[in-house]
């Protein structure tokens, strides 16, 4: 065998994800239109090179949109976001040092590039 080393898989090798990662990666692909309009505006460094990244486990939330580098947080409201746990989720946002921002899914429908343009200042 040499330098060559074989790799065995192993049922004990399998990485475990958290609860977080699985729940994340379901709310990535069940994004809705608007998000995925959103995000297709965001995606690949296109504001002003910041990268974004979808769906992402912040403490116990999750955030739609979140910049870590510039600690922005992007939420977009559908018609049944709760004013109370919006509240409590952009407390814990804003202790843990992000902005943030949230927009109504009629915003964005309506002006997207508006929308942007706000992310952008």
């Amino acid at each position: 065998m040499g330098w060559l080393v074989e790799w065995q898989t192993q049922p004990d090798s399998v990485p475990m994800h958290s609860p977080e990662i699985h729940r994340a990666r379901e709310l990535r692909r069940n994004m809705t239109e608007t998000e995925r309009r959103v995000w297709s505006r965001l995606r690949n460094r296109q504001v002003d090179g910041y990268k974004f990244r979808r769906q992402v486990p912040v403490g116990p939330y999750f955030v739609d949109f979140l910049c870590w580098s510039d600690r922005l947080a992007v939420e977009v409201d559908g018609p049944f976001h709760e004013d109370r746990s919006d509240k409590l989720k952009d407390d814990y946002l804003k202790a843990e040092g992000f902005r943030v921002l949230r927009f109504p899914v009629a915003d964005v429908d309506q002006s997207l590039d508006d929308v942007i343009h706000e992310i952008y200042l």
